[in-house]
């Protein structure tokens, strides 16, 4: 049987349009930045793949291509290592104080890991859910309502998109300014409408705390069923955070990073105290970004829902933390950020794949909704997303040209890494990010 090689590996980096979505590391510009790789084989074949934009990552695969290029998808794994021992130093630094990722070989590793596996699934005519862990467990993955505070665009002079989509309430709404739990509220109900949620999770570390309790208190009357999450970013001290979890008793299904390093005592130590003197669940994507990271938290007993996401676990290695989850009776979710529909099929076969008790998964794909890279995106639907059995790969069709488009928009804006004090300080002049001041409390 002939073993197809890699014959091209094409890097892209792409923007897409982004809301003014607010967060205690400032607020999302207007464009969001990604890197799509695409690996052909001798064969015609082709395996995508999506990850975190910047142009160190960019270079980085590029350079990884001597790596990537001549290996057959039998040889896969070798290559990760490959990738994995010539750029480790780059994550040296570890993931960085602010709320988004800086690490840069994992990604690059992800990027190379998915579309090797969208090929290695389209060989063999099984979604990539099924190479991953001990196989697909599931079809019908939950994915939450990820709410967010937005900012008034017309403070700016940046580009924003507006009134790109008025079929339907979500369209109209998700560009304008959300600053109060009433029109918050509204925000979820056009969510709920178009997808079906039944899980919703806000942004916090905005506003000061007892605000988005009230945010909270809000959206729990106007969905009595719905489980309900709260995301500070670490941005509460203890003390406060104590009293707000005594607030949201009853509200919340649990709450993410409340609270983080203070006094000299790690994240993973204060979250332990919180979780011992509130009994509250806790998640996080913050103080267990890897191996080294996840056993400390678990010996302190300062996590129960580690949110692992394929973008810098990698998806063997989100999975292999679900199995441990499952192993540990833990509960397992996803985080996420700003991406196209290459990185949706990318969670959707995760979570797939992920054996035990699975949270609705995280995507700002609702964000990014209308705006496709591929020709058969998937859909959320009753508050899911279904991975077929039948699927081969990732189990989306590559459009090639809107992937042009995008790397063009990339150029044209002269775009990189994220950055969100930049547009955060057309609101609040000399703004600078502080890991203990949600972003409007200056």
């Amino acid at each position: 049987m002939n073993i197809p090689k890699i014959t091209q590996m094409d890097v892209y980096p792409v923007a897409g349009y982004d809301s003014m979505l607010l967060n205690l590391s400032g607020a999302h510009g207007p464009f969001f930045t990604r890197n799509i790789v695409v690996l052909t084989t001798d064969e015609g074949q082709i395996g995508v793949s999506e990850v975190p934009g910047g142009q160190k990552i960019t270079d980085t695969l590029e350079k990884a291509k001597d790596i990537v290029v001549g290996a057959h998808l039998g040889s896969y794994k070798a290559v990760l290592q490959q990738v994995r021992q010539h750029f480790s130093y780059l994550d040296a630094g570890g993931r960085g104080n602010q709320t988004f990722d800086l690490r840069i070989m994992i990604h690059a590793l992800t990027a190379i890991e998915t579309a090797f596996l969208d090929l290695i699934g389209k060989h063999f005519h099984v979604p990539v859910a099924a190479l991953l862990g001990d196989g697909q467990q599931r079809e019908h993955v939950g994915v939450l309502g990820y709410l967010f505070w937005v900012g008034d665009t017309s403070k700016t002079d940046l580009p924003y998109l507006q009134n790109d989509d008025n079929s339907d309430e979500w369209g109209r709404l998700r560009r304008k300014p959300v600053m109060d739990a009433d029109a918050l509220v509204k925000l979820a109900q056009a969510a709920y409408q178009k997808y079906g949620f039944k899980t919703f999770k806000l942004k916090g570390g905005v506003f000061d705390g007892e605000t988005e309790v009230a945010a909270m208190k809000a959206l729990h009357e106007a969905f009595p069923q719905a489980k309900l999450d709260l995301d500070p970013n670490g941005g509460w001290y203890l003390k406060d955070a104590l009293h707000y979890a005594d607030e949201l008793q009853g509200v919340l299904h649990y709450i993410e990073d409340p609270c983080g390093a203070e006094d000299g005592f790690s994240g993973r130590e204060i979250l332990a105290e919180f979780q011992k003197l509130t009994h509250m669940p806790v998640a996080t994507n913050m103080v267990d970004t890897d191996w080294r990271q996840m056993s400390h938290a678990l010996a302190l007993n300062a996590i129960s829902i580690p949110l692992a996401d394929p973008h810098f676990w990698t998806m063997e290695g989100a999975v292999r933390v679900a199995q441990l989850c499952d192993e540990f009776d833990l509960n397992w979710g996803i985080h996420s950020n700003n991406h196209f529909d290459i990185s949706l099929a990318m969670i959707a076969n995760t979570a797939a794949a992920a054996p035990g008790k699975v949270f609705d998964v995280d995507t700002h794909w609702i964000w990014q909704d209308g705006q496709y890279l591929t020709n058969n995106p998937y859909q959320i639907k009753n508050g899911e997303l279904t991975v077929p059995a039948t699927n081969e790969g990732l189990g989306v069709d590559l459009n090639l040209e809107a992937v042009q488009k995008a790397h063009q928009l990339y150029v044209d804006n002269h775009l990189g890494a994220r950055d969100d004090a930049a547009a955060m300080q057309y609101l609040i002049p000399d703004w600078h990010f502080d890991p203990k001041k949600p972003a409007l409390v200056r």
